[in-house]
């Protein structure tokens, strides 16, 4: 009997070492080579806090500042930390009930128990200051600082953009950015990001039991400072921007203007506008659906993603192509037969000059099927495919039917349509079409559609006497004042000069001589050059007008877009633009009455639009 209960003690006895070696090498394994215990370890007693970077500001053309930073404050939680905590008072510390308290605790907890989280974002530094002397009463919360961008002045929202919170798909995209993080949702706020952002840092810091931090771990080895985004100096001149602005308050459309010399842009406009400022902090979202939900898509750039028919502005590029392929003379005159296209009432033009100063569509009717229809192949379709086909190789120099590569996101550029031989062929069937299908092109209708950014350009190119550099949007950035080489190139059409200087004398007569379409933007001193466009659409026709001053030594050429304003380019765009003209050039506008009453007017047909109105020029 004495042996058989030995046995059994021995056997107890190596069931106890074995389980207790089992133990030992488990602990063993998880506190020695297990690196995910060791980080689970770390959290209970080190806090990694992201050291966010101040975001670079934002300058006009003269240093004036248009964006900048304040300081705002983050509310971190680490759900397995919280303990011993007054539900009641923390949410009335806050200014949030029990229901919104639970939704945020349950959303930190989804992300991870161990880690920290925001639990609110975007508090400000007076709803800090009454609330960081609680903050000892609240165990696993914690303040992270950051900073909010502010802008100066409520202008330019659509071309600046504004910054917001990832989504997964930037996340995705970059692991540079972490959940909570922000980035440049849209302008120049996106196609910056890098320049602006910076770099993040990193503080390591030993907390105790009540979550109170009590040092930086390993004396700040393991620390790195944040570096600051670089700055931007943009070419927009701010006080043109917000006098543009306010010419187009109350209206629906949209303002380009730029330096012909240089393709910078001084000022860019799409109305309805809104104050930037509507979408920084925790209204952000709220405003952003309502802007969103607006029928009149004030969030739209409609100088950049509009696609519009140019009407007659689209003359000068006809003209010009016209005679450097010869089929017309600078004295070419044709007869203003109303049975071709219609027109309103002037003489017949007895040359290019005096056709855009009267802007007779019969006259560029003839000019277009002269393009077409060369007569390079007896078969009248194959003819006007080679002469289709030729147009269109002009019309590309000029910059249309393409995204002009200015430096703002990609996504929110349209390049219009200027259609080839393929689009056709698509539309008709092949050597089914000829000039007398496709003849509306002549005028800035039928198929062709350009965006505003690309009518400024050829308002540029004419100033220019032949080329265009690229619209762009920032001078340079950071302490080195960075360039991009690109906003430099030359882009020639290969238009001889002269032609050009053509297309300038017939745009001068179009502001300052009798039976010209825009003598309402008229400065005094001022040679302004211009030509207006109206152009058909859904509801009531569009106001358009393009122009450059003065018309030697350029200094601004623009393009003005009112749509549904009803009377014509020279009746609304026109003395817009002439405004325009006379606050960049002269400073000051001295014809209060006009500036007033343009201000204040509201030409555009009411939204919805709820019918179609078809008319002739």
């Amino acid at each position: 009997m004495a042996d058989k209960y030995s046995d059994r003690s021995r056997v107890i006895r190596l069931i106890f070492i074995v389980v207790g070696v089992l133990f030992v090498g488990r602990l063993a394994m998880l506190q020695l080579f297990d690196p995910e215990y060791r980080k689970a370890g770390d959290r209970q007693a080190l806090r990694d806090v992201t050291q966010f970077p101040a975001r670079g500001f934002i300058y006009d053309r003269h240093g004036q500042l248009l964006v900048h930073n304040e300081a705002v404050y983050d509310l971190m939680v680490i759900p397995r930390m919280v303990k011993d905590l007054d539900t009641a008072y923390f949410c009335q510390s806050l200014g949030i009930d029990r229901a919104d308290f639970d939704q945020r605790m349950q959303k930190a907890r989804k992300y991870s128990p161990y880690s920290a989280s925001i639990f609110m974002k975007q508090i400000s530094k007076e709803e800090y200051a009454k609330f960081e002397n609680k903050m000892f009463r609240f165990k696993g919360f914690y303040i992270s600082q950051r900073t909010l961008r502010i802008y100066d002045r409520p202008i330019a929202a659509q071309v600046l953009g504004y910054v917001g919170e990832v989504d997964q798909a930037d996340l995705d995209r970059d692991p540079y950015y972490k959940r909570g993080d922000y980035i440049g949702k849209s302008g120049l706020e996106k196609s910056y990001e890098e320049v602006l952002r910076g770099v993040k840092g990193r503080r390591v810091m030993h907390v105790d039991v009540h979550n109170r931090e009590i040092g930086p771990y390993a004396g700040g080895a393991l620390d790195t400072l944040p570096v600051e985004g670089d700055n931007l100096y943009t070419t927009l001149d701010a006080d043109l921007q917000q006098y543009a602005e306010q010419l187009m308050s109350n209206k629906r459309g949209c303002v380009v203007a730029l330096e012909p010399s240089t393709g910078e842009v001084l000022a860019m406009v799409s109305a309805p506008c809104y104050d930037p400022n509507l979408l920084v902090g925790r209204i952000r979202g709220e405003n952003y659906n309502k802007l969103n939900a607006d029928i009149a898509k004030p969030m739209l750039n409609r100088a950049l993603i509009g696609q519009y028919p140019p009407g007659s502005i689209f003359k000068v590029a006809q003209s010009m192509v016209a005679l450097d392929l010869g089929v017309i003379t600078p004295q070419s005159g044709f007869v203003c037969d109303k049975s071709l296209v219609g027109c309103h009432n002037h003489p017949s033009a007895t040359s290019v000059r005096e056709g855009l100063k009267m802007s007779c569509n019969p006259y560029f009717y003839q000019v277009y099927r002269r393009v077409i229809q060369q007569g390079k192949y007896k078969n009248i379709y194959k003819d006007a495919q080679y002469g289709l086909t030729v147009w269109h190789d002009y019309m590309m120099r000029f910059g249309f039917g393409q995204k002009l590569d200015i430096d703002l996101p990609k996504n929110g550029l349209s390049k219009g349509n200027i259609p080839d031989t393929a689009f056709y062929n698509r539309w008709y069937g092949k050597e089914r079409w000829a000039f007398s299908t496709i003849y509306s092109n002549s005028i800035g209708q039928g198929e062709v559609t350009v965006v505003p950014l690309q009518m400024a350009n050829l308002a540029a190119i004419v100033a220019n006497r032949g080329y265009y550099i690229t619209p762009h949007m920032v001078r340079f950035y950071g302490p080195d004042s960075v360039r991009n080489e690109k906003y430099l190139e030359r882009h020639e059409t290969g238009i001889r000069r002269e032609y050009f200087e053509i297309a300038a004398d017939g745009m001068y007569d179009v502001v300052h001589v009798a039976g010209g379409t825009a003598r309402r933007a008229r400065v005094d001193g001022l040679d302004v050059c211009g030509k207006t466009g109206t152009a058909e659409n859904y509801g009531n026709d569009h106001s358009v007008f393009i122009c450059f001053a003065p018309k030697n030594d350029p200094k601004i050429a623009m393009a003005v877009y009112v749509e549904n304003a009803q009377g014509g380019g020279g009746t609304w765009a026109a003395p817009i633009a002439g405004l325009l003209a006379e606050k960049y050039i002269n400073g000051e506008v001295k014809r209060k009455d006009i500036e007033k009453y343009y201000m204040e007017v509201e030409p555009c047909q009411k939204l919805p639009l709820t019918r179609r109105v078809k008319k002739k020029k």
